[in-house]
């Protein structure tokens, strides 16, 4: 979908398993070299929803000593029910135990890593309402805001518009941007949030910035423009901040 700048995915969560990437982890050299390593977990596409807990609270149990932050991914579209892990005593008995099992290895390991959880492009704002009043109460640091989308409606090229799986990429930019704007009202500034859907740009980068995001992440825009594109927001956000920083001159 070149002309769209968008991929529509369906591979879900594809890997050989918690112990192979922990393997893969411990042969990185990126936190070595002072990369910030954040990991993203969620649940077996053949666990039942009502275990979804158990398998999330393995991976919480045995990735947080190697990691910076940790990813609660309640929102990939490409899982079985996993969306519903984001309102109602779902997400609130998920929290809760995921808390429990922090401050337990938080005592292990003396050190408290932050946790993130990833939500849906296509939530309503009653459901980012709850979100917001949720995350703070069970001392989630961070919002991902967003994954990718289920909606086709800013897609031009209709030829893939029927196929399965979630939307990345330009259709969704403007998306996530109401999402980022809606958190920002909403949620406790206790509660940080990385912007995430369709950065192609520097300028796409700032806009998230400008929306509410304390940081951004890049996916399908490293598709479609490359390496280049990180060093391209980089240098569009310092530059940002150091004109915002001269108008308070």
């Amino acid at each position: 979908m070149v002309k769209d700048k968008a991929i529509i995915n369906r591979l879900g969560f594809n890997n050989d398993g918690l112990e192979v990437f922990i393997q893969n982890i411990l042969k990185s050299q990126w936190r070595n070299q002072g990369g910030i390593l954040g990991l993203n977990i969620g649940k077996n596409s053949d666990t039942s929803i009502e275990d979804a807990s158990f398998d999330y609270l393995k991976s919480l149990t045995r990735l947080y000593p190697y990691a910076d932050y940790i990813t609660i991914n309640i929102s990939s579209p490409n899982t079985s029910e996993l969306q519903t892990l984001q309102s109602g005593n779902r997400l609130i008995n998920l929290l809760k135990e995921i808390q429990e099992k922090r401050k337990e290895l938080t005592d292990i390991y003396e050190k408290n890593v932050p946790l993130a959880v990833k939500i849906s492009p296509d939530l309503k704002y009653d459901q980012i309402d709850f979100i917001s009043q949720i995350l703070p109460t069970y001392g989630i640091n961070g919002i991902i805001a967003t994954n990718t989308s289920l909606s086709r409606k800013n897609l031009t090229n209709l030829r893939f518009s029927k196929q399965s799986g979630g939307l990345s990429g330009s259709p969704i930019h403007d998306t996530s941007l109401k999402i980022i704007n809606r958190l920002k009202e909403k949620i406790d500034s206790s509660v940080e949030i990385i912007g995430v859907g369709g950065i192609l740009s520097g300028q796409q980068a700032i806009e998230k910035i400008l929306a509410g995001s304390k940081a951004v992440q890049l996916y399908t825009g490293l598709i479609y423009r490359g390496p280049i594109l990180i060093n391209e927001c980089i240098k569009a956000i310092d530059q940002f901040k150091l004109s915002k920083n001269k108008s308070f001159i």
